[in-house]
């Protein structure tokens, strides 16, 4: 009885570490959660203030396309699709975005993680982990993050 629950709860915290890393996802997709620095500024990529969720971005990378769509998680604004790009996989691809073209976290995945972009807009939101994200969204203060 006892190696059932020792087995039991070895399956339950994998499928746990499974879920936090993203790695089970939507055929082609990837989702990227942010947090912003509320009362405070980045400096080196820390924040000065508190953390609190921001948008998840989910982005469908079609490689028979070669084209990537993205919106944001719950929200009315319309999704977008960058069609000039390089897609291997749902985490390795790139894009070449044009001026005119609705911009977002990021046009780039390598390895599952999406490449900072610079926007010269003074952004005030960084990527986090899923974890983090969740634990931000359930109240739980955090006050430092790294980018």
């Amino acid at each position: 009885m006892r190696l059932r629950w020792i087995s039991l709860v070895g399956v339950v915290v994998v499928i746990i570490a499974i879920w936090a890393s993203d790695k089970i996802g939507w055929e082609g997709e990837r989702t990227v959660y942010t947090a912003r620095c509320e009362g405070g500024n980045w400096l080196d990529g820390h924040c000065t203030g508190r953390l609190v969720p921001s948008d998840r971005y989910r982005f469908r990378a079609s490689r028979s396309r070669q084209e990537v769509m993205y919106w944001i998680v719950g929200s009315r604004v319309p999704s977008a699709t960058y069609r000039d790009c390089t897609v291997k996989d749902r985490g390795n691809w790139s894009c070449n975005v044009g001026t005119n073209q609705p911009h977002t976290v990021t046009h780039e995945m390598i390895n599952g993680k999406p490449e900072a972009r610079e926007t010269g807009s003074g952004d005030s939101f960084r990527t986090v982990p899923k974890w983090e994200w969740w634990l931000l969204r359930l109240g739980v203060r955090m006050t430092d993050t790294e980018s």
